[in-house]
């Protein structure tokens, strides 16, 4: 069949694409350990996963509203309207199968052909994937790791040009782990206004933070009526195979975002959506625990990779990515990050991955046991003590 030529602006992620490449050296014998994929290796707390069982037995397999049942956005209005220190309501809210659909909807919703999104980079690859697809044009901005891997302000705002209609910004970020300050979101508000741009805020990670607050765009005067909040339950807590997230979003955009749901995937999981309100009205004890053994192998990574010649790695304020710089050994990200796996026996990402000026680095998930994460070091000292 001939495909259509949209398909060919698709891209991917990177990191399943790895995964399977380790699971086909693991299966011919060889030992991996994986520092490619991002999701917790926690399991989902109990508390949810019982949640889930009662709410199957309960006969809530059944399709439910396009934007998600009225408890859980009634839930999560009053917890984002908590967290972020403004009132939100629940038609504001539109739950989806997992984050993505939140990026892919409203884009679709808002940005025509011709317009242009403004997109961290390194950054995460569906940004530029989703942007292309649609026909619009993909504007990076650069992540520098002189600026801890924070937007420059001043260059964000060089970029805006009359065909501007989107900015997406992520705090904490994949896959550098870099966290915005308040003052950067002041002045990237301040540019959103004045040029009345959409800003689409993926805070996916906004509970895994170390030593530092979070802060929303959307809490600022003036961006609520302008920003979109991407969330969800994938990292908090290590729910990524439920597909459960969600967006908050003006009440008229969130009307269409769910006509496009309608339209793609009906709906979400009723007794995921279920389990959702118990997970944010419930005890959060297994998400702090989490935070801090996240935390503890953070610093673990952290230390190991500098106490490597010729590898430089900053400390992440976030999420459970370290982005070390390795543009010392003169070898292309894509093809160390190869033989890292193959060599070493350790599944990593090139930094290419998360765009063009990812190029010099790779990224290392410490979503793995302490005891692994030791074992990575102790292979890639030895590997790149070779080069």
């Amino acid at each position: 069949m001939k495909l259509a030529e949209r398909m060919s602006r698709l891209g991917t992620e990177t990191a399943f694409v790895v995964l399977a490449k380790a699971k086909q050296l693991e299966a011919k014998g060889k030992e991996i350990i994986h520092l490619e994929i991002g999701e917790p290796d926690f399991d989902t707390p109990r508390n949810i996963v019982e949640s889930a069982i009662r709410a199957l037995n309960e006969g809530w397999t059944h399709y439910g509203p396009s934007a998600g049942q009225p408890d859980l956005r009634e839930a999560i209005a009053e917890e984002v309207s908590k967290t972020r220190g403004v009132r939100i309501e629940p038609s504001q809210v539109v739950i989806t199968p997992g984050g993505k659909p939140v990026m892919f909807f409203a884009i679709l919703a808002l940005i025509n052909e011709g317009d242009e999104v403004i997109y961290p980079n390194p950054g995460f690859p569906i940004y530029e994937s989703v942007i292309d697809f649609i026909g619009a044009r993909a504007v990076p901005i650069r992540l520098r790791e002189e600026n801890q891997f924070r937007l420059d302000v001043d260059e964000l705002s060089s970029l805006v040009t009359p065909r501007t209609k989107m900015m997406i910004i992520n705090s904490p970020q994949n896959p550098t782990g870099s966290v915005l300050t308040i003052e950067d979101l002041n002045a990237i508000a301040e540019i959103s206004i004045r040029n009345n741009i959409v800003v689409l805020s993926d805070e996916i990670y906004s509970r895994i933070i170390y030593g530092v607050k979070h802060h929303s765009i959307y809490g600022i005067k003036g961006m609520p009526e302008r920003t979109i909040i991407l969330e969800g339950y994938s990292k908090t807590y290590a729910m990524t195979g439920w597909r459960l997230g969600y967006g908050i979003m003006p009440a008229d955009l969130a009307e269409q975002v769910a006509k496009l749901q309608t339209n793609c995937n009906s709906c979400t999981a009723s007794f995921s959506q279920k389990a959702g309100i118990t997970a944010i009205k419930g005890p959060q004890d297994d998400v702090e625990r989490m935070v801090r053994k996240f935390r503890d192998r953070r610093d673990a990574v952290v230390s190991g990779l500098n106490k490597i010649k010729n590898v430089k790695c900053l400390t992440p304020s976030g999420a459970f990515y370290v982005f070390p710089n390795v543009s010392a050994f003169g070898v292309k990200s894509a093809e160390l990050a190869d033989r890292i796996l193959n060599e070493a026996g350790v599944a990593v990402l090139s930094g290419t991955s998360f765009g063009a000026f990812g190029e010099g680095y790779i990224r290392i998930s410490y979503a793995n046991s302490t005891a692994n994460i030791t074992k990575a070091l102790d292979r890639l000292e030895i590997f790149f003590g070779k080069i």
